[in-house]
């Protein structure tokens, strides 16, 4: 399930009775968007997104720190925004969370389109997507090698290594994105992604791109996850129900429900929800 940030609020006892309701109905895993700051609109007049400095986003790796003793869901980023954060930190920070949930960690990466957000934390907005791809190179090392040196176009590491490292060695990482070359980088270097769109014809298309540069780069396209997406707001429970029979069809491995903008108020409504989309399911429930 999709942790429905922007609604969730800042109380720790509904963030503690959602992650445990839905790991009871027999979800396996739960993503989080990212946000490290909101563009105010008073600075900003022609601000054209759907997020501003007054949604809530709870900071991921901490965030997931605190479920990983809650819970034994699968921890997933969907995405953070890797550009605009310091490579090394971020190994630093997913490695500990892998550490500390066991091997749960699932790092879907991006590279944002917040401009905003990039410059109030010191980074370049421009070629954030080559940047990436150095990144997550650079990322795959620390995790696996005791010392690492490394001197590329924008990161440069002499005789550094993470400890302790991860459990995962390395650590998966997913690829957002919704442009060819999005694809395309997932299909090269990904261990999976993240699709922006529902069954059908546009998400056959993306998939042929990142089934084709996996076999380019020498690999396997059917070892490359997708994680579709289904949303309560624009589909309800008989909506969920069939869409995720057609994400099955569709050849993805994983599936998140997203109960964010439905109007369902406080967290037992997330959590109502929920559960009857296991239900729905026949999800195998666990002991509280």
């Amino acid at each position: 399930m999709v942790f429905p940030q922007t609604e969730i609020g800042d109380d720790v006892g509904a963030i503690r009775a959602y992650a445990e309701a839905v790991a009871e109905f027999g979800f396996r895993h739960v993503m989080t968007y990212d946000h490290v700051v909101g563009a105010d609109p008073a600075a900003h007049p022609d601000w054209p997104a759907p997020y501003d400095v007054h949604t809530t986003f709870h900071e991921p790796f901490v965030l997931f720190g605190f479920l990983a003793a809650l819970t034994d869901l699968e921890l997933v980023t969907g995405i953070i925004i890797l550009p605009q954060r310091q490579t090394v930190l971020v190994a630093k920070q997913a490695a500990e969370v892998d550490l500390l949930s066991n091997g749960r960690l699932r790092l879907g990466v991006g590279i944002g389109w917040n401009w905003v957000e990039y410059e109030a934390l010191g980074k370049d907005f421009a070629g954030r997507g080559v940047r990436s791809e150095e990144q997550v190179g650079l990322l795959r090392r620390l995790w696996t090698e005791g010392s690492v040196t490394h001197d590329g176009p924008s990161e440069h590491v002499t005789g550094a290594g993470l400890s302790p490292l991860p459990v995962q060695r390395p650590i998966s990482i997913w690829f957002g994105g919704s442009s060819a070359r999005a694809y395309r980088r997932a299909g090269r270097i990904g261990d999976g992604w993240f699709p922006q769109m529902g069954p059908g014809r546009e998400l056959d298309a993306a998939k042929d791109v990142v089934d084709a540069a996996a076999i380019a780069a020498g690999r396997d396209p059917s070892a490359v996850g997708m994680d579709g997406r289904s949303g309560w707001a624009s589909a309800g429970l008989t909506g969920v129900l069939t869409e995720a029979e057609l994400w099955r069809s569709a050849g993805a491995t994983h599936l998140s429900i997203n109960t964010m903008d439905a109007g369902l108020g406080s967290v037992d409504g997330h959590i109502a929800a929920l559960g009857a989309v296991a239900g729905g399911l026949g999800l195998t429930r666990r002991p509280a």
